[in-house]
């Protein structure tokens, strides 16, 4: 979860910003899936997640654009 959240933090905002949601999630499992190996059910699961925060993960990334 922690290497999850690392890689959204250290996303573009104005590159996440630009995405549509399933782009978006597309992209952050994408760049998991290259650190470390996941089974199909892992990103299953981890997509369901994103899914849930997407609203959140869309703030962090309207925020980092500010700063």
């Amino acid at each position: 979860m922690r290497q999850l959240w690392s890689i959204i933090n250290e996303s573009s905002g104005k590159t996440l910003s630009g995405l549509n949601d399933s782009d978006l999630i597309n992209q952050i499992l994408s760049k998991l899936n290259s650190k470390q190996s996941l089974s199909s059910e892992d990103c299953c699961v981890i997509n369901a997640y994103l899914r849930s925060k997407i609203l959140l993960i869309r703030e962090m990334a309207e925020y980092s654009m500010g700063h």
